[in-house]
């Protein structure tokens, strides 16, 4: 089965959503005036069930089938970026320093899309729960709403999620069975030393050479204490000190992500980071504290319901436009947390040539809403057929 022509009906509609939303980005769990907006259309789709205010601008609606069943969660994120948008596009962003540039307004548009078809036709038994979520960026918004009971509150069963991904080809659809993609952790280390003048660095502690120490050794970690065969990234991103060129500051500051898939790797880097700002704080006579944030957990496909997404997927675009074996890539995602707490599955959906994700010249390409539309409304109806 193709996309299904109704939704291909509604992709004008999808495409004025979407740009609607593009053009009214929020951040992290402030996205009241973007859930304002979901609701309404919910509510002209006319779902049975709207709940609102979960984990602050959350929505989890409810659309009944035909007859008694289990429920299937479709989720969808919503919130947009600290970015500058730079596409000049008529929809372009009217809030300066804020832009979707992750495609999180295409996502609702094609969760709202699949909404209107399965209301309308009703081709399942059980329920469907539409979960639209804020803060995926920022906040673990996903996490939120587990924690506040999303699961069982709606006896969601099984839960699936898509993202699009530009420069994989428009339409094509990807997912994996097991770990698709990464927990991220943050870390921040803060050096203190004694600054004085750039002419007399004997009379001074100076934290830049144990900062570049620092970020030298923590390198080593990958190539040195890391199985070879098995995947790690840990990336220095910020290093800040001083002020001027002749005077040796007091104080720097490194900043930077860890990316794994293993909870025994993980505390691996912590125990390595912790030795190596120790010990090379020690040897430049200066104090170094790292603070190390655990984040995202790994997003985990179950094996089983990934099959199945890509079997679904292949009857939207077609089995020669489908890899459900394509392996796991060191991004992150906060579905982390429903999968933590229900089977599931997370697809990408091809979006084509054009900027990448988080770039201020990105923006999401239409043409594929029907696409995820239909894979979403498919998962659903598939996973509670009428018969049987």
């Amino acid at each position: 089965m193709p996309v299904i022509n109704r939704i291909a009906g509604l992709s004008p509609e999808m495409t004025v959503w979407r740009r609607h939303l593009h053009a009214h980005p929020e951040l992290a769990f402030d996205c009241h005036e973007t859930a304002a907006f979901v609701a309404a259309r919910l509510a002209e789709i006319g779902v049975d069930e709207i709940h609102t205010g979960i984990a602050q601008s959350g929505i989890v609606a409810m659309i009944n089938g035909q007859g008694p069943g289990p429920v299937v969660g479709l989720r969808a994120d919503m919130d947009a970026l600290p970015i500058l948008e730079a596409t000049l596009a008529p929809h372009a962003s009217r809030v300066a320093g804020k832009m979707h540039a992750c495609g999180h307004d295409g996502h609702t548009a094609m969760l709202l899309g699949a909404a209107k078809y399965l209301a309308e036709t009703r081709g399942f038994r059980g329920r469907v729960a539409l979960i639209f979520q804020p803060a995926e960026e920022d906040g673990g918004g996903a996490g939120v709403m587990v924690q506040e009971g999303i699961m069982d509150r709606f006896d969601i069963a099984e839960v699936y999620a898509l993202h699009n991904a530009p420069g994989l080809e428009a339409g094509r659809i990807i997912t994996t069975p097991g770990p698709i993609m990464a927990a991220v952790d943050e870390f921040t280390i803060l050096i203190e030393g004694q600054g004085g003048h750039g002419a007399m660095p004997h009379e001074t502690r100076d934290p830049i050479p144990a900062a570049v120490s620092i970020v030298q050794a923590i390198q080593t970690i990958v190539s040195r204490n890391h199985h070879a065969l098995k995947d790690l990234v840990i990336s220095v991103t910020q290093i800040h000190a001083g002020t001027t060129d002749n005077v040796i500051p007091g104080e720097a500051m490194i900043n930077g992500t860890v990316r794994s898939f293993a909870p025994e790797v993980q505390e691996m880097v912590m125990a390595r980071m912790e030795a190596i700002v120790a010990g090379q704080a020690a040897s430049f006579g200066v104090a170094a504290r790292l603070d190390y944030a655990i984040g995202y957990p790994a997003t985990i496909n179950d094996p089983d319901r990934a099959a199945f997404a890509a079997e679904v997927a292949a009857e939207v675009v077609g089995p020669e436009r489908v890899d459900g074996a394509a392996g796991r890539e060191m991004g992150a995602e906060d579905f982390s947390y429903m999968l933590n707490a229900r089977p599931g599955a997370y697809l990408f959906v091809g979006a084509g040539a054009g900027a990448g994700l988080h770039h201020a010249a990105y923006d999401f390409n239409d043409e594929i809403l029907p696409i995820g539309a239909s894979l979403l409304a498919r998962l659903a109806e598939r996973a509670l057929p009428i018969a049987g």
